[in-house]
C-alpha cells in the first residue's frame, strides 16, 4: 500500500458490496438459463432445470439479505440527490459523454450513482418480493401471480442493463475507482478529481483516513 491513500470504503462495506454484486449476478445467470431455451444449458451444468431453481431461489435469499444492508448502509449518502450541484452534474452529463473544462463538484456519490443505487434498492426490492410470490403463491390470485412474472422480468433487464453501465464506470469508464472496492483506499488524485466536495468535507469534519499518516484533528482543513 503506497503512503498517501485514502480511505474510502470499510471492510464492512467491501463485504456487503461483493455479497450484492455476486449474488445479483448469479440470479442473472440462473435467470436467464430458467427464462430461455437457449440458455438451458445453464441448468443442465447445475444438474437440471430444478436444481438451477434451487440454485436461483435461496441465491435470491442471499441477494435480499445483502440489498437490506445495502439500503440500510447508503441510504443517506447515495439514496438522496442534492440540489442543485447534483443537477449541474446531470447537465453535462459529469464530464463522461463530452468533454467539460470544469465538472461541476458533488460529494461521495455523484449523481449516475446515486441512480445505479436507487435503480437496484427499489427494483432489487421488486425482484425479492416478486420472486417470494413466485417461490410460494400460497391463496394469490392466479392473475396476481402472473403479473409477478412480469414485473420480476422488468427487474431483470433493468438490473441487468445498469449492472453493465456500473461495471463499465467502475473500471475502464473511471480510472482509479476499483481500487475502493477491491483494497478500499484510493489516490488523493482520483478523490480529487472525481469528488472535491467529499474531500473537502472529510478534510474538514477531521474524517478523512490516509494511509502511513495520523488522523487529522477535528476542523482541520489542510
Amino acid at each position: 500500500m503506497k503512503k498517501g491513500m485514502i480511505k474510502a470504503t470499510d471492510a464492512f462495506e467491501r463485504v456487503v458490496h461483493w455479497s450484492l454484486a455476486l449474488s445479483c449476478l448469479l440470479l442473472c445467470i440462473t435467470g436467464l438459463g430458467m427464462m430461455f431455451h437457449s440458455f438451458n444449458f445453464i441448468g443442465d451444468m447445475m444438474g437440471g432445470l430444478r436444481s438451477l431453481k434451487y440454485v436461483h431461489n435461496f441465491a435470491g435469499l442471499f441477494f435480499g439479505v445483502a440489498l437490506y444492508f445495502t439500503i440500510r448502509m447508503w441510504w443517506k449518502e447515495a439514496g438522496v440527490f442534492s440540489f442543485p450541484e447534483d443537477l449541474d452534474w446531470i447537465k453535462v452529463a459529469g464530464g463522461y459523454l463530452w468533454h467539460v473544462d470544469k465538472v461541476p463538484e458533488v460529494g461521495k456519490y455523484n449523481p449516475g450513482q446515486k441512480a445505479f443505487f436507487l435503480a437496484v434498492a427499489g427494483f432489487g426490492v421488486i425482484m425479492v418480493l416478486t420472486g417470494l410470490i413466485m417461490w410460494f403463491p400460497l391463496s394469490f390470485p392466479a392473475m396476481l401471480v402472473r403479473w409477478m412474472f412480469v414485473l420480476h422480468a422488468l427487474g431483470f433487464v433493468t438490473i441487468f442493463a445498469f449492472f453493465f453501465v456500473h461495471l463499465y464506470l467502475g473500471t475502464i469508464g473511471s480510472p482509479g475507482s476499483a481500487p475502493a472496492m477491491f483494497s478500499g483506499w484510493v489516490t488523493r488524485a482520483w478523490v480529487k478529481k472525481q469528488h472535491p466536495k467529499w474531500l473537502k468535507e472529510m478534510e474538514e469534519h477531521g474524517t478523512l483516513v490516509v494511509y502511513g499518516e495520523e488522523k487529522k484533528p477535528h476542523g482541520h482543513t489542510g
